[in-house]
């Protein structure tokens, strides 16, 4: 893999990162919060019953694993108002 293309998957997978922050839950209880403001038991639950099919789902899984990790204080300020 070329170092140019190292870089663009890089920057797509940040790009994918920041949008999964700030996309807003749709549906249910917590519709209209940012996933990354999603509490954790909400996530935990959604990860044992099974996430939504597509990108959604996508992004709802790595919310999870923020989570997960301890990482949500390092990308809040990443959120978008």
């Amino acid at each position: 893999m070329t170092r140019a293309r190292e870089g663009s998957i890089l920057l797509n997978d940040q790009q994918a990162l920041i949008d999964a922050i700030n996309q807003t839950m749709p549906f249910g209880k917590y519709a209209g919060r940012k996933l990354l403001q999603l509490p954790e038991p909400y996530l935990v639950w959604f990860h044992g019953k099974g996430f939504p099919e597509g990108k959604l789902g996508q992004q709802l899984a790595l919310m999870y694993e923020v989570k997960l990790n301890g990482l949500e204080a390092m990308l809040q300020p990443l959120l978008k108002s």
